[in-house]
């Protein structure tokens, strides 16, 4: 059925869903258990439809599901469908109907996205996983050294990894009934991290050995360069490295109206675990510890420039370049040298 549009609105349990013939008229609206089996049998009978969804945690799998039918999928982009969203009357019924209508229209009006394959997907949630461990150790530390600073006494300092083993030593007596078996959970968290590593060294150079190429700039670690090769997937989606930055949300929005041109802050669109990353890579490079390199050279001719947020802008700058600079790489195989002569290029060839 190739000249049939569906639209389908996702929820948890149930997904709306609105059927649109050749005319544009309304043939079916229902609603289909949010399962393998029953999404199976009610799209059976419109394969090589046109199916649009909007971006969701279910959108991934389901989009794969309906491909294997043999069905054209789009997937909109939420921040961009305001038509929906921001409506004074939403139902699911109704936004169903207006995804089908959308893409009936005009399919760019969507601003459709890709889902990334389902062994990145999988890949990549080691990536969220370890994220997430070192987020609750985080807390767990803090809390441990805010309960003992809140009794007048103070802990050993030292770095995370090392928390477990070296704060039993100097924690107070009376606290230790209390704390100490949260100081044991942070030991175990730890070395799940660790393991997790283990697991995103294996990974990198068994499956994907052109995160090499990213590490050899200084800031850049195992997690980021992973992280960017399986967000990004294919380097080919991007005819210009500039546009990664813009994917990720690093550029500043812009609101342009006759001679007015307002500067705002970034657009933060794409994806922020990415973006974080990107970020933290840049602080680093513009930190005590980060190498002479253009783009430290770049970074702190922009924080001396003045003005009270002139550090942060120059930060977010750098971490735009750097995503240019690590797709250029990915792209091209290109070897990473720090500083460039003028005219002989800042990239040389990979022998």
């Amino acid at each position: 059925m190739k000249n049939i549009t569906i639209g389908m609105d996702l929820g948890d349990k149930n997904h709306a869903v609105c059927v649109l013939n050749v005319e544009g008229d309304v043939v079916t609206e229902t609603t289909v258990k949010n399962d393998r089996e029953s999404i199976d049998t009610f799209f059976r009978k419109y394969k090589k439809a046109t199916v649009a969804i909007e971006a969701s945690t279910h959108s991934p799998w389901i989009s794969r599901l309906w491909t294997a039918l043999g069905c054209v999928v789009l997937i909109g982009n939420p921040r961009k469908l305001r038509v929906i969203w921001n409506s004074d009357a939403k139902t699911d019924k109704r936004d169903a109907r207006m995804l089908a209508q959308i893409v009936r229209f005009d399919p760019a009006l969507l601003y459709p996205i890709t889902h990334r394959g389902k062994q990145a997907q999988i890949d990549l949630e080691i990536l969220q996983a370890r994220d997430n461990l070192v987020k609750n150790r985080t807390n767990l530390v803090n809390h441990v050294r805010g309960s003992v600073k809140a009794q007048g006494e103070r802990l050993l300092s030292c770095n995370t990894e090392s928390f477990h083993k070296k704060v039993p030593d100097s924690m107070p007596d009376f606290l230790k009934e209390t704390l100490m078996p949260i100081v044991e959970i942070i030991g175990r968290v730890t070395e799940q991290i660790k393991e997790y590593d283990r697991k995103i060294e294996q990974i990198s150079k068994e499956k994907y050995p052109e995160t090499e190429l990213l590490r050899a700039i200084k800031g850049v670690g195992p997690v980021t360069a992973l992280a960017f090769v399986l967000i990004l997937e294919d380097p080919e989606r991007f005819t210009k490295s500039r546009q990664v930055g813009s994917f990720l949300g690093l550029t500043p929005r812009r609101d342009q109206s006759g001679e007015i041109d307002k500067q705002l802050r970034i657009t933060k669109a794409g994806n922020p675990f990415l973006r974080r990353l990107l970020v933290g890579a840049g602080q680093y490079i513009l930190g005590p510890f980060g190498e002479d390199c253009d783009l430290k050279r770049f970074g702190l001719r922009l924080s001396a420039s003045g003005g009270k947020n002139a550090k942060r802008r120059a930060v977010v700058a750098v971490a735009r370049k750097l995503s240019v600079l690590l797709h250029r790489l990915w792209k091209h195989g290109e070897v990473y040298e720090p500083l460039h002569i003028r005219g002989a290029g800042k990239l040389a060839k990979a022998a």
